[in-house]
């Protein structure tokens, strides 16, 4: 995967999975991998083992990567899912809602 239509930043909404119908912003993209980082969204525990540094040990939350492919950008005007498309306006190449034709800003 080269390019992602969607950036850090950005609203989305997931599509599928355990947290389906969630809303989150990136907070980290990986287009080389084509999966995205959303905040509050794909939270994965870990077991820890107590060590110098965290004596008491315990469960550690983060998120976990998901795949591009499993989150719609939000539309600006509704909140729903919608797909993008880029348009040429002023001379600038802009990201485009599909639904409500409202330019993504970005």
């Amino acid at each position: 995967m080269a390019s992602l239509k969607i950036k850090k930043g950005d609203k989305v909404v997931v599509l599928s999975g355990k947290d389906k119908g969630k809303h989150g912003e990136v907070t980290k993209a990986f287009p080389k991998e084509g999966k995205v980082l959303v905040a509050g969204v794909n939270v994965a525990t870990r077991h820890k083992k107590p060590t110098q540094t965290n004596p008491q040990g315990g469960l550690e939350r983060r998120e976990a990567p998901l795949p591009v492919s499993k989150v719609a950008l939000e539309d600006p005007k509704t909140g729903k899912p919608t797909r993008v498309r880029f348009e040429v306006k002023d001379g600038k190449k802009v990201r485009v809602a599909v639904k409500s034709g409202e330019v993504i800003n970005g």
